[in-house]
This record gives structure tokens, C-alpha cells and sequence, in this order.
């Protein structure tokens, strides 16, 4: 079976990639997971999509990483507003999905949000929050969050 992974496979490729396996492990863990698409015309024109917001996230080298760190590092505040219980307790959580997507409102840069470590694996409070972007093995920038109620 010849499939186009759309996400990050260990084994077997990157998101983009087209890829020959055996069907029933395309039939029964690819495909119903959304790891992958049958292989097609119109399929290999979502490639390109695919490929294109991969490039957008990825960091190109050393350079680049000092170059978003000091961007992250550089924004004036990062806030996040949320519904809460007047306890200042959460209905839900704040992910590393929401932490991304503030960083992007306050003028940052698109960062890939499994590259987001939280203090705790959800931050489930309001008040100021340390997070951690790591954005090359040896680059690593730090910024306070600020969870608030809406």
C-alpha cells in the first residue's frame, strides 16, 4: 500500500514522505490514527502544503535557534486569558497548543508546540508560569506566561 505520511512516524519517514508498507499496517494504524494518506494525484498536491508548514516550524540551525530564542526572550508579555472559577482554578488546562498560539499573538514567532515544555504537563492556575521553548539541542529560551482570568 502507498501512503504519504502527514505527521512524524518513528521507523519509517517524516511528515510528506511517500512510503510503501504492508496494508494491513496501513489499513489498521496509519490511516485510521491520521498518519497517513492514500497515496493519489490530488494527495501528492497536499504535499506541498504539508512540507510548506513543516519548513515554517523548523528551525534551520544554530543560528536561526539564537535568533528565535532572542525574539521569545525579547516579547514584552505573554498572556493568556482563560475561563476560570472565581478559586482561580481553570475549567480545563493550558496546553502546549494554547502556549504557542500566545506566543504567535504577541508578536513572536511560530514555534512547533511539541518544542514547548510547561512547568507541570498542564498548567491548571492562574498566575505567572515559567515556560521553556527548546528550539535546538543546545538553545533553549525562557519566558513567563501569564495565565489570567477572562
Amino acid at each position: 500500500m502507498k501512503l504519504i505520511l502527514t505527521a512524524d512516524v518513528d521507523n519509517l519517514g517524516a511528515p510528506g514522505d511517500t512510503v510503501e508498507v504492508k496494508d494491513g499496517y496501513g489499513r489498521n494504524f496509519l490511516l485510521p490514527r491520521g498518519l497517513a494518506i492514500v497515496a493519489s494525484r490530488g494527495a501528492e498536491k497536499q504535499v506541498a502544503g504539508i512540507r510548506r508548514a513543516q519548513d515554517a516550524r523548523k528551525v534551520r540551525d544554530l543560528d536561526h535557534a539564537n535568533e528565535l530564542k532572542q525574539a521569545i526572550e525579547n516579547l514584552d508579555a505573554v498572556s493568556l486569558s482563560v475561563k476560570t472559577a472565581g478559586t482561580g482554578k481553570l475549567f480545563g488546562s493550558v496546553t502546549q497548543a494554547d502556549v504557542a498560539s500566545a506566543i504567535k499573538s504577541a508578536g513572536g514567532p511560530v514555534v512547533d508546540k511539541r518544542s514547548i515544555e510547561l512547568p507541570k504537563s498542564h498548567i491548571k492556575s492562574t498566575g505567572k508560569h515559567g515556560v521553556v521553548v527548546h528550539l535546538h539541542p543546545d538553545v533553549a529560551a525562557k519566558f513567563d506566561l501569564t495565565v489570567a482570568a477572562s
